[in-house]
């Protein structure tokens, strides 16, 4: 889906869904992307490598420097996204820690799920929040639709949640905890933002061929053979099976969507009682 000449911002570029998410906004004709990470040189280097993937020929990239955790640093990132490409138009939230110490919960570590509300939970609502600010300064925008002009809205906001935002998984109570309440975020953003024209949603995938999922494969000898069996489809999803419905609800096709959690999941979550 072509994205016009429409700005982007986009938070944790590193590896995995979220730098893939910034290389498919590049290639559906965004006019400039902005990678962030905590660590710059991470953020430069899918910045960089995004220009391969670029179709407008006016885009240009840039990264930054960003501590989800910090709200003073959130601000300086919009700040200079509106400074760099005079407003945002879609923002992806991504940022995220993975499991360390899966336990069932009586032997739950307390720390680590300390630390998932303090990255993931308090990461997301901080980007939401900064985003929504500047969001609600915009103007709106305006596509011409089959029938007339169709309302876009000031913004559109993605947070990448997780099935585990939906159903449960033995022993990761941290993750599962996280998830849910990134999936609460999302639908009470969406509310408080809807009088605003501001759209957010939340894509929730399942498995996928990411670097993370690499590091758990090669740990536990089996484990992608059980996941693949568990999926209806018969395979793991690909990274940009995930961000193509990123840059869907970016879009006009999405101008009426806000407030979803939507399923990527190959049919896993159709065999779970919820």
């Amino acid at each position: 889906m072509a994205l016009d000449d429409f700005r982007a911002t986009h938070v944790r570029s590193m590896r995995g869904i979220g730098r893939d998410c910034g290389h498919a906004y590049a290639a559906a004709g965004a006019i400039g992307v902005i990678f962030t990470d905590i660590n710059l040189a991470s953020a430069q280097l899918a910045s960089e490598e995004s220009k391969a993937f670029a179709t407008n020929p006016s885009y240009r990239t840039a990264a930054l420097a960003v501590d989800v955790s910090s709200d003073q640093s959130m601000d300086v990132m919009v700040e200079k996204a509106v400074a760099e490409f005079g407003r945002i138009d879609y923002a992806v939230s991504s940022a995220g820690i993975g499991v360390r110490r899966p336990a069932e919960i009586a032997d739950t570590d307390v720390s680590e799920f300390e630390s998932f509300f303090h990255v993931n939970v308090k990461g997301s609502l901080l980007f939401v929040k900064a985003v929504s600010k500047v969001m609600k300064q915009q103007s709106r925008r305006y596509h011409l639709g089959r029938t007339g002009p169709r309302d876009l809205g000031r913004g559109a906001i993605i947070n990448i949640a997780s099935c585990s935002s939906l159903v449960p998984t033995v022993g990761i109570v941290q993750y599962t905890s996280a998830k849910h309440a990134l999936m609460g975020i999302t639908k009470n953003a969406a509310l408080d933002n809807a009088p605003y024209g501001i759209r957010v949603n939340a894509v929730c995938p399942s498995w996928v061929e990411t670097p993370m999922m690499d590091r758990a494969f090669d740990g536990t000898p089996g484990l992608r053979e059980r996941v693949t069996k568990a999926v209806p489809m018969g395979r793991i999803a690909l990274q940009e099976e995930v961000s193509d419905v990123v840059i869907f609800l970016s879009g006009a096709g999405a101008s009426y969507v806000t407030g979803v959690g939507w399923i990527i999941d190959g049919g896993t979550t159709l065999q779970m009682s919820t």
